[in-house]
This record gives structure tokens, C-alpha cells and sequence, in this order.
């Protein structure tokens, strides 16, 4: 079962008091911008006006600096050489409260700088140095020191391997032995073609390239995805596969097989630098709070569309990501008056949203049908209402009942907040309505089990869930109509 967006917005508020473990290559990112106005006559190459340079933290530093932005404590641990640039990524560390940085400088190595020359938004070249080794055993000796000092006070381990030297098979092999001696998940972000060197990790994070050169095949459409899915979770030790796939969104495979897919919001793509990191420190961050693997899944879908959306390697805030739910809430919101029942419906599953239905009569309003709505609203993200026509009324209730036309209901419980569609059905019971609609929770109030509501099996079959709303005692319609027609007789 899919989590909804109020879970999702669950984790921002659950962020405060996590602390997240940071292992990997680290690196200073440079961008210099400026502007282009013509062509260079030594050779055709455009002549960059240089007016700006902004420099942040790469690799394992923006994938902690984006848990940092979305709200949790976090440990970088890496190394760095004995060079200028790593006093400049010390010195962006110690800018930013709440990181906390275990980086030992080595002789022998260099840090890795990436200068990326921009004009107009647009990347014209790009400038690495670096100088990719392997550890020393004395250097592994160092990492796994540093990993040693903080790993007890964590709620996760994410590694994020850029293939510099520092994610060696010891350094993982001791991230996953003192994470499951305390019961904590680690999370990887790969490179290269042999994943099996990372172990049985929680959770690996490959893009659709990576994975496909893995495979080697293709995993273009959702059926490819789920084939190629449950092919490497044969083959690789890890307990979960999470795919990202750019504009697609991304899929996930865990043990025993079940395959979900979560589609991209479509955004304007500034920049990906650094995309995929937002979405190694979203994950990590949402598992440390407790959050379920969809849940966790949708919230570094949002955090990385943001990231897309900026210049540079880019920072996401909890603040952002509230936004951007709330937007999602007001846009389907505002488009129910403009598409059809069918197409608001569809538009909502794929945008992977968790619709719920209730149904019922709602001759005369009250606060038990208001309660009942609550409780419904708040286990999906949309809620259609199955309202029984007149005709159906009258043939449950009897010759004097509905006392208000099914056009006026409708349009009462089309004005509650809670209520996001309502549907009239002329059936006896709602389960033709419920088929048509496949819900992924069924709400019902009243005094009813899971298993006497109407379309129950339905819904459970497709893997959903059946609720039982608390009811508010002497409150029913009836009552109002008894106690109406009481007080006129007197």
C-alpha cells in the first residue's frame, strides 16, 4: 500500500533530532559563471566573461548538506589530500551548523575538484582534477576510525561511491557490520558495473544507466524496469533495489519480489548536478524518522525535483519540500471542476497518489458524517464519496426519505475540505462503483468489520486496505428526523 502525501510531510516534521552518517568521496564543487558574447578568433571556441564563482561541497558533502537542509544533524566522513582545496571544503564544512565534519587530510592524495564553466544556465565545459587511488591501509585505517567515532550516535549509514578511492570493500564491509550490530539501515549510492562488491546494504540507489550496464539490457519501459528489477535482486546481495529513472520517476524491488513505481512530477530542468545526491540524503533521512520504503520513495522524488530546478550543486529545505506537497494538494484540487470524474481519477494514480472511498446516504449532515470524513481524508491523499441517488435512498430508507435532493447532498459534501470527489451511484450499495474507481484504502463507518463492508474484497485483492471509522454516539440522521418531527408534534 502506498503512503500518502500526509505522511510524506510527516517526515519534515520528524527530521529535528535524526543524524545521518555520511561516508564516501567527498569533493569541491566550482562553478564559475559569466557571460558569452562571442567567439574566440584563435579558435571556435565561445569566450566566457567571467562574473561570478560559487563553490559548495560535492559528492558525500552535498549528499550530507542536503540532509542538513532537509532538517537532520549529519557526519561527513572521508579524506581529502594535503592541498589548497581542502582547506577551501574544511572551511565550507565549518560554515554550516549542524555538519559535522571527520575528514583527515593524506599525503599522498589529492583532492578532487570539479570547475564547471556556466553561461545562460547552460553548462559549456567542464574541469576535473583529481587523482582516483585506492586507499592505503593506513588511510582505510583512518576512515574506518572516523566511521568508528560517530556510528553509535546515528539513525543511518548512506555511502555515496563517486569511484575516487575512498569506498573501499573494507569500508563497506565495516559500515555494514556496525550498522547491523546496531540495528540501523545502510543506504548506497553506486558506481561502476560490479555491485556485488556492496554487499547485502538496505538499500542500493543505481540509476537506469548503471543498473542497465550491470544487466546489460534494456530498462526503458515499467515492464523492462520490473523484469531487470527482480533479475538483479536475484543476482545482488543487497535487500532492496531502488531505481531512479530521470523523468520517469524511479521504481523500487524489495525481498519477496513486490515491485512499486513512482512517477516524476513534471518540472523544468534547470541543473541535474547533484540530483542524485538529494535523493540518497532524502531517502536516508525519511528511513532514519521511521517512515515507510513508499513514503521514503515519494519524499526523495520531491527533493530531487526541486534540486533539478536549481543552479548548481543544489540544496533542498524541509520548507520546499512542504511546498511543493501543498502545491501538489492545491493543483488536483483546482482541477476538479476542469476534467471529467474518470480523467481527475486516472490523473491521480499517475500521479501515485493513495485514493480512498467511503460512501453513504448524507441525507441531512452532521458532525458523525464530518468525523467519519476526517478519519477518511486522512488515511489517502484523495477521497471520493460514493453518494446513493434518490431513488436508491428511497428504496433503503423508505417513501419519505431523502428529505434533501441528491443534487443539493452532492453539493454539500463537494463543499467539505475533507471530500475531493463525490460520485452518485442508483445502485443499492456501491460495489459496481467501487470496482470502477479501485481505490487503494475503503473507509466505512459504522458498526461494521472489515469484512462485511461492501467491496471489501475488492479492494483487498488489488492489495489494499479496508478502515472502520469511530463513530459519534446518537448522531444519525434518523435521530435528527425523530427529534424534528418529536418537537413539531409538541
Amino acid at each position: 500500500m502506498e503512503s500518502t502525501l500526509r505522511d510524506v510531510e510527516k517526515i519534515c516534521d520528524a527530521a529535528a533530532g535524526i543524524k545521518i552518517l555520511c561516508v564516501g568521496d567527498i569533493m569541491l564543487d566550482r562553478f564559475v559563471y559569466g557571460r558569452v558574447s562571442r567567439i574566440s578568433p584563435e579558435a571556435p571556441i565561445p569566450i566566457l566573461s567571467e562574473s561570478s564563482i560559487d563553490r559548495m561541497l560535492g559528492a558525500v558533502g552535498n549528499v550530507a548538506r542536503n540532509a542538513l537542509s532537509l532538517g537532520a544533524t549529519t557526519v561527513v566522513a572521508s579524506l581529502v589530500g594535503a592541498d589548497d582545496e581542502a582547506a577551501e571544503i574544511i572551511q565550507l564544512m565549518s560554515d554550516l551548523p549542524g555538519l559535522i565534519g571527520r575528514v583527515d587530510r593524506a599525503a599522498n592524495r589529492q583532492s578532487s575538484v570539479k570547475t564547471r564553466y556556466v553561461s545562460n544556465g547552460q553548462q559549456l565545459l567542464r574541469v576535473d582534477r583529481e587523482r582516483v587511488a585506492p586507499l592505503s591501509v593506513t588511510e582505510e585505517n583512518q576512515i574506518i576510525a572516523l566511521i568508528d567515532r560517530e556510528i553509535e550516535t546515528c539513525q543511518t549509514v548512506l555511502i555515496s561511491d563517486y569511484a575516487k578511492g575512498v569506498v573501499t570493500n573494507r569500508v563497506i564491509e565495516h559500515c555494514l557490520a556496525r550498522a547491523s550490530s546496531l540495528d540501523i539501515p545502510v543506504i548506497l549510492d553506486p558506481k561502476g558495473t560490479d555491485f556485488q562488491r556492496y554487499g547485502a546494504v538496505d538499500i542500493i540507489k543505481p540509476n537506469v544507466s548503471e543498473l542497465s550496464a550491470v544487466l546489460g539490457q534494456s530498462l526503458s519501459t515499467d515492464e523492462e524496469v520490473e523484469a531487470g528489477l527482480k533479475r538483479a535482486l536475484e543476482i545482488l546481495p543487497a535487500r532492496t533495489i531502488l531505481l531512479t529513472r530521470s523523468e520517469k520517476g524511479l521504481s523500487f524491488i524489495e525481498e519477496g519480489g513486490r515491485v512499486c513505481h513512482f512517477p516524476a512530477e513534471k518540472r523544468e530542468v534547470f541543473d541535474v548536478s547533484g540530483a542524485g545526491d538529494t535523493s540518497l540524503a532524502a531517502l536516508g533521512l525519511a528511513l532514519a524518522t521511521g517512515a515507510s520504503l513508499e513514503s521514503a520513495a515519494r519524499f526523495a522524488l520531491i527533493a530531487s525535483g526541486i534540486a533539478v530546478s536549481k543552479s548548481g550543486t543544489a540544496a533542498v529545505t524541509s520548507d520546499e519540500v512542504r511546498a511543493a506537497i501543498r502545491s501538489k494538494v492545491r493543483n488536483t484540487r483546482s482541477s476538479k471542476d476542469e476534467l471529467s470524474a474518470d480523467d481527475l481519477i486516472a490523473k491521480w494514480k499517475a500521479d501515485g497518489q493513495v485514493i480512498g472511498f467511503t460512501n453513504g446516504c448524507f441525507d441531512i449532515l452532521h458532525a458523525g458524517h464530518l468525523q467519519t470524513l476526517e478519519f477518511a481524508a486522512a488515511a489517502c491523499d484523495r477521497l471520493i464519496v460514493g453518494l446513493n441517488s434518490d431513488a436508491s435512498v428511497k428504496r433503503l430508507k423508505g417513501e419519505t426519505r431523502p428529505i434533501n435532493s441528491q443534487s443539493d447532498r452532492a453539493r454539500l459534501l463537494e463543499g467539505m475540505k475533507p471530500v475531493d470527489l463525490v460520485m452518485i451511484f442508483v445502485e443499492d450499495t456501491p460495489l459496481e462503483l467501487i470496482r470502477k474507481t479501485e481505490p487503494d484504502v475503503l473507509i466505512k463507518g459504522g458498526d461494521y468489520t472489515p469484512e462485511t463492508v461492501v467491496g471489501s474484497d475488492v479492494v483487498q485483492a488489488r492489495g489494499g486496505k479496508v478502515l472502520i471509522a469511530p463513530t459519534l454516539d446518537g448522531r444519525s440522521t434518523t435521530n435528527i428526523i425523530q427529534k424534528s418531527t418529536k418537537s413539531a408534534a409538541e
